[in-house]
This record gives structure tokens, C-alpha cells and sequence, in this order.
């Protein structure tokens, strides 16, 4: 089940030594592989048999002769009857988790993986370099390359590796999603593009035009990722727990990241609630991997050690209980697999019934000595009671034999019979029954409390009916989202939204070391405090132009520093400069949005990767070759890529076109209407 890797650095076609990120071989048969292509084929299978139903409902409708009707009819329900077995494979897929398991996992209950998303391929190729001619005046042809390395980093996003290195890599993707929609995505045109994803759930394909539905999956996936990362995790050592219990709580974050920036994603596994009961789902899974966390050393056989672990306990159950009761709300139930309602709450009774198990070792097997704390075991006890036995108290428990054994022989009769409901429920599901790792468990927690009982009944005593308390659930180390951290948007002046004149080439000839005018801006600069009366006004220069170019020299990346060390050492024959001017236009919107991110299709701006308020030293970005509009920045950089714990915050600068870009847009760079202009 070990992920097969193509290298990491694989030398492109121009030999240049530089290096792009790769996927998973899509053709190694790994038990992964062979799962998320069963999953395709089934996605295949099932929008052929939507298809088929379609042409039928519509001919139902068109058609009066009876005849006809009963042979659509009948032709629909063999459709619907292949659907809901081809929806039941797909169940079976979500279903099998032993795949995503550690091998060497051999004591720990099996937790549950998300599947990935899958996607058709996209050509960007003949659109992309249609718009770049007709958008920005510049040969598309030249950027060939560029165009051909975004795609070939979608296609690898398709198969990411079980690793740190596969969630850099969609997130890589990700990060370009915004510069990308600046740039190709108009709100005042439709670009031609397909985006089409199918419900990890149902199978059914979404297709948009817009990159809303594009960006929602890849951080779907990547939660799905971190989820398959955790589950495949050394759960017998204390590095693979904290591994774990990180990735659960990344993925957690991750979805909650999804939830509240795209509320309106017309996927099914990405609506709201369907993501709330994901995200609970993570934090279960965290949970118990903390509570594994803490008893992997050992439980030491004392009082205060053990009525700990009965609370930590009954919080793993109580948060699971609560999974399971967002499972089996309308809709959610309708689609989530039977295999994972099943799980959690078997999960629910089992620690349930360890909590039990604890509380009654520590009545049972401990005694009150002249030499233990009286107070702080009373003050113990009753904060693990919701409430006490009628005509008890703490303290009466305590001092009292006889009590003490009463009820801790109610708490074990409680945990019998919690494990033998989680045995049941077990049966009911035929995935669970695939599962013989987890029936061992269960069985041997069942037969520790019969054991635990046997030793405690006297044959001599009359049956006790008292019943046990609840346990108060607590625990000192909580699960919590792990929210990845923002970064800035870029700024706003090449992009898709905005319309500008072709660039025109301007003569500069410098009077007694004066231009005629001065520079503002971060990148590019412009044109302000323009001498209508100096040669550059006379040969066309306007006040608010965007320089582009000083003689060869591409300069749209460049600061007011940098582009005017360029014009400082203009000699008496002067120097061109190539220079563009904003036109004010307000196309009209377009009267449909395929966009389900809010009410208008939102852009970001085309240029300026490089921009950062922080950077206070233009001095010392360095001058560089023409750089493309369109330059990702996918070479010449990943040659000793970090493993992405989770994406921060870049505050070391600049971010240049050659350094990998930040992960997270922040929340702003969707809604910031005022960063668009």
C-alpha cells in the first residue's frame, strides 16, 4: 500500500536542469491506485446511467401512445435499479479503509480516510493563448511553456502522493488558482473552459466554467489527504499519533477553511452540512488518537490515573456520539455510507463502556487508606458524576466498602452491556464484518469486563439492581482546528477585469538630467506630475502611464528605485520606453454567473506576486530578464522543497516570481471589492 513516486525532479524538455513537481504514477497498482480508479470507472458508469434516465424522463413527458410508455417505463426502472448498485459500489469504496491503514497497524481501532475528488483534464493551451493575444497584446505562443507546465501541475494535482509532499503540491496548485482567475477569467465574458468534479459521495459530476467549483475541490482534497496521511500513521508509537493527530486537525481546518469561503458550492460533499459532519468527523479521529496518546505508556492502576482516563473516555464517546447524530440527519444520512455510521457509533458504545471499565477499577480495585487524601478523592469523585446515587454522597462511596463495590460492580454491569451493543451493532454491518482487527477488539474489551465482574461476584450476596451514573466526559488535551494561515492578495493591475491600450513606445531626452516628470507606485510604476511642456509629453507620455519596458528591459515587476537606475544613465541621444494607459470601461455583467461563491463572479489581480507591504528595500531585488505575464514560477525552485507541515505566512520579504507561492489566500481576496480597481 506504499505510495509509487515518478521523481520529484524530473529535468524538463529543455534541458535547462530545471525541476517540476510530480504526481503518484496514475498506472502504479497500489491498493490506493486501484481504489481511486475503481472510483472513476464507477464515476463513468454512473453519469452514463444519469444520461440514459434523462432521455427517458424526457420522453415520458413528450410522448402521448401508451405503448411507448410502458416501454420507457420499464427502461427506467432498469436505469434506476443500475444506479442504485452502481451508488452501492461507490458506498463500498468509501467504505474500504483497510487501505488506508498502517501496515504494521495490528491493536488500534481503524479510523476512516476521505476518498479524493475526481476531476476530467483541462486544455488551457488554445484559449489561454487566444486571450493573452487579444487581452494584453503579446504573442501567446511565447508562453507556451508556462501554459504547459500549469497543466501538467493540475495533472499531477489528479494524483497526489499519501505525504506531506502530496498536500504542497495541490496546494501549490491552489495557490495559483486566484492568479490564474485575474488573469484568464473576465467577470464580462465566458472563457470556454470546462471545470468538471465528481461527488466523492454520489458520483454525480458538477461542471462550471468559472475557477469557484476548481479552487472548493482542491482544498477538499486536500483535507482528504491529510485524512489518509493520519489514518496511515504509526499508531504504536508516540511520533505516529502526533502525526495523526496533526493531519485529523489540518484536515478539520482545512474544511472549515472550505466552509465558510465557498457557502455556496453546488457539490453535494461540499455543501454546509455535509462539511460540518466532516469536520466533526476529523476532530472524533483526533480525539481518540489523543486519548491513545495518553494511555500508549500505560495506565497506572490508581485512583486519580484511572477516573482521568474514564472522563478522557467518555469524551472520545460523547464527540462521537455527536458525529453519529449528524450522520443520520436528513440529508446527510441519505448519502453518507451506512459503513461510517455504523463505525462511529460502535465507537460511541465502546469508549463509552471503557469509561465505565475505569471508573469501576478505581471503586474496586482501591480502597480509602488513613494515608490518601480524603477531600481531594471526594472532590475527585463528584466531578465525575453527572449526579449520585439517590441517598449517596462522594464522600459515603468512599468510606464505605459495601458502597464502593456496589457501584463499581454497577459501573462494569454498564460496560458489559455497552460492549456487547457495540458487538451488535458491529454484526449489522457487513463492511464492519471485513474488519477482524476491530471484532478483536471489541471482544477482548467485552471479556475484560466480564473477567472484571467474575472477580468481584459473590455467589453468597442478593442481586444488586443499582444503576451507574453517566460520566462527566473531560479531557486536558482538547482537538481543535488547525486554520491555515493567510497571506495578502496580489494587487490589481494586469488583470483580466481591467482594459488598457496597446503599449506605446515613448522618446525620452533628458533635459539637463530632468525627465519631465516623476514615478509613484510598487510594480509597475506610473507616470504622475507630468511637465505638459517636456519632449516625453510632446512624443505622447500621459500622466497616470504605466511604464512596461525601459529600452529592452522588461520592467513591470520593477519598483520606482529599480526602473529609475535604469533611466539615470540615459545618455544625450535618449532611450525608448514602452508605456500603456488604463482605459475606463464598465462592461456590462453578464446576465447568467456560473459562479456559486457569492452573487458576482470575483477576480483577483494579474500581476504582482512580488508585492508585499513589508518590503521597505527595493534596492536590492536584483534586475531580471523579460519576465513572463504568466510566469508561474514552477522551475528552478522545488529543487529542495520543504515538507509542508502547514502553509504560513511569508514575512521574509519580497515574494518573487521564483519562489513558491503562498498557500492560503486570506478571506479578503475574496470579498475585497476595493482591491480590484
Amino acid at each position: 500500500m506504499t505510495d509509487t513516486l515518478l521523481p520529484n525532479g524530473m529535468k524538463d524538455g529543455g534541458g535547462d536542469g530545471s525541476y517540476f513537481r510530480k504526481g503518484c504514477n496514475p498506472c502504479a497498482q497500489t491498493g490506493r491506485s486501484k481504489l481511486q480508479n475503481k472510483r472513476a470507472s464507477l464515476n463513468q458508469q454512473i453519469i452514463k446511467q444519469m444520461r440514459m434516465r434523462a432521455g427517458a424522463e424526457n420522453l415520458l413527458k413528450a410522448t402521448s401512445n401508451n405503448k411507448v410508455k410502458e416501454m420507457v417505463l420499464l427502461e427506467l426502472s432498469y436505469v434506476n435499479s443500475n444506479l442504485q448498485l452502481l451508488m452501492g459500489q461507490l458506498e463500498g469504496l468509501n467504505s474500504s479503509v483497510e487501505v488506508y491503514q498502517n501496515t504494521h497497524e495490528t491493536a488500534n481501532i481503524p479510523l476512516i480516510a476521505l476518498g479524493l475528488k475526481e476531476t476530467k483534464e483541462v486544455n488551457f493551451s488554445t484559449l489561454f493563448k487566444d486571450f493573452i493575444l487579444e487581452h494584453y497584446s503579446e504573442d501567446g505562443n511565447s508562453y507556451e511553456d508556462d501554459i504547459a507546465d500549469l497543466m501538467d501541475l493540475r495533472q499531477a494535482c489528479r494524483t497526489p502522493s499519501r505525504s506531506d509532499a502530496g498536500v504542497e503540491l495541490l496546494a501549490k496548485y491552489f495557490s495559483h488558482l486566484p492568479l490564474m482567475e485575474s488573469r484568464f477569467f473576465s467577470p464580462s465574458r465566458q472563457t470556454g473552459i470546462f471545470f468538471t468534479w465528481y461527488d466523492s459521495f454520489t458520483g454525480v459530476p458538477v461542471c462550471q466554467q468559472n475557477l469557484s467549483l476548481e479552487k472548493a475541490s482542491i482544498l477538499f482534497n486536500m483535507a482528504a489527504l491529510y485524512s489518509q496521511i493520519g489514518t496511515r500513521s504509526d499508531r504504536q508509537t508516540i511520533a505516529g499519533l502526533e502525526e495523526a493527530i496533526s493531519s485529523f486537525q489540518k484536515a478539520a481546518g482545512i474544511l472549515n477553511h472550505l466552509k465558510e469561503t465557498f457557502t455556496h458550492t453546488p457539490s453535494y460533499d461540499m455543501s454546509p452540512a455535509m462539511l460540518s459532519m466532516l469536520i466533526r468527523m476529523m476532530l472524533a479521529q483526533a480525539q481518540e488518537c489523543l486519548f491513545e496518546k495518553t494511555a500508549l505508556p500505560g495506565i497506572r492502576n490508581q485512583f486519580y490515573s484511572l477516573m482521568k482516563m474514564a472522563q478522557e473516555a467518555a469524551k472520545v464517546s460523547e464527540i462521537y456520539d455527536q458525529v453519529h447524530q449528524s450522520m443520520i440527519q436528513t440529508p446527510i444520512k441519505d448519502n453518507v455510507p451506512f459503513f461510517w455510521s455504523t463505525m462511529s457509533q460502535v465507537k460511541t458504545n465502546h469508549y463509552r463502556s471503557m469509561a465505565h471499565y475505569f471508573v469501576a477499577s478505581a471503586l474496586l480495585d482501591h480502597q480509602l487508606g488513613p494515608s490518601d487524601d480524603e477531600d481531594q478523592q471526594e472532590k475527585t469523585l463528584s466531578q465525575v458524576y453527572d449526579r449520585v446515587p439517590e441517598g449517596r454522597s462522594p464522600l459515603d462511596i468512599l468510606k464505605s466498602k459495601d458502597e464502593r463495590k456496589r457501584i463499581g460492580k454497577a459501573h462494569i454491569r454498564r460496560a458489559i452491556l455497552g460492549h456487547e451493543e457495540a458487538l451488535r451493532i458491529y454484526s449489522l454491518c457487513h463492511h464492519l464484518n471485513k474488519m477482524d482487527i476491530l471484532q478483536d477488539i471489541l471482544k477482548a474489551s467485552h471479556q475484560r469486563s466480564l473477567n472484571k465482574y467474575s472477580e468481584n461476584e459473590n455467589e453468597e450476596e442478593f442481586t444488586d439492581y443499582t444503576e451507574a451514573p453517566d460520566i462527566i466526559s473531560k479531557t486536558e488535551n482538547k482537538a481543535e482546528m488547525e486554520v491555515p494561515a493567510t497571506t495578502k492578495g496580489p494587487l490589481s493591475v494586469f488583470s483580466a477585469k481591467q482594459r488598457w491600450t496597446a503599449p506605446r513606445t515613448v522618446r525620452l531626452h533628458p533635459e539637463d538630467r530632468d525627465l519631465g516628470f516623476t514615478l509613484k507606485g510598487e510594480t509597475p510604476v506610473q507616470v504622475v506630475s507630468l511637465d505638459p511642456l517636456s519632449p516625453a509629453a510632446a512624443d505622447g507620455l500621459k500622466e497616470g502611464d504605466y511604464i512596461v519596458a525601459v529600452g529592452d528591459t522588461d520592467c513591470k515587476w520593477m519598483g520606482v528605485s529599480e526602473v529609475m537606475r535604469l533611466l539615470k544613465d540615459v545618455d544625450e541621444g535618449g532611450i525608448d520606453i514602452h508605456v500603456i494607459s488604463m482605459m475606463d470601461s464598465n462592461p456590462p455583467m453578464p446576465t447568467k454567473s456560473a459562479t456559486f461563491c457569492g452573487n458576482l463572479p470575483k477576480t483577483y489581480s494579474m500581476i504582482c506576486l512580488a508585492y508585499d507591504d513589508d518590503d521597505k528595500n527595493p534596492k536590492s531585488r536584483k534586475v531580471t530578464k523579460k519576465s513572463s505575464f504568466i510566469n508561474w514560477g514552477l522551475k528552478n525552485k522545488l529543487k529542495s522543497a520543504s515538507t509542508l507541515s502547514l502553509p504560513t505566512a511569508d514575512h521574509s520579504g519580497a515574494l518573487p516570481w521564483n519562489k513558491p507561492c503562498p498557500t492560503f489566500p486570506s478571506s479578503s481576496s475574496y470579498n475585497n471589492d476595493s482591491a480590484l480597481y
